[in-house]
């Protein structure tokens, strides 16, 4: 499964961006997705999730803040993100993976940057 994320940007904080992930190849119907970001000297950490039957896990640090969706019917995630912080600027990555018996399959995007200035 490929990976392109899109939507990244710069923007004020208080501003609202969308980042978008389309997935293509061979997509199996037992399957979550997510975005992860990556800050400046940071690890790489989990901001929300999805699986294809719509159940979601948003962190705490942007519940309320940050909406994660998909489109199965496009193969696609969505994360609308508003109410942004400086902190949150980063490197946000998707991710894909299968979700029924194992061996789990594991695809990860390319990255999109989301720069929010104070």
């Amino acid at each position: 499964v490929q990976l392109q994320a899109s939507g990244g940007g710069l923007v004020q904080a208080g501003g609202s961006l969308r980042l978008s992930c389309a997935a293509s190849g061979n997509i199996v119907s037992d399957n979550a997705m997510g975005w992860y970001r990556q800050g400046p000297g940071q690890d790489r950490e989990l901001v929300a999730a999805i699986t294809s039957g719509g159940r979601t896990n948003v962190v705490s640090s942007v519940k309320g803040r940050f909406t994660i969706s998909r489109d199965n019917a496009k193969n696609t995630m969505y994360l609308q993100m508003a109410s942004l912080k400086p902190e949150d600027t980063a490197v946000y990555f998707c991710k894909y993976w299968t979700t029924a018996m194992p061996p789990q399959y594991i695809s990860w995007g390319q990255g999109t940057l989301v720069t929010v200035s104070s």
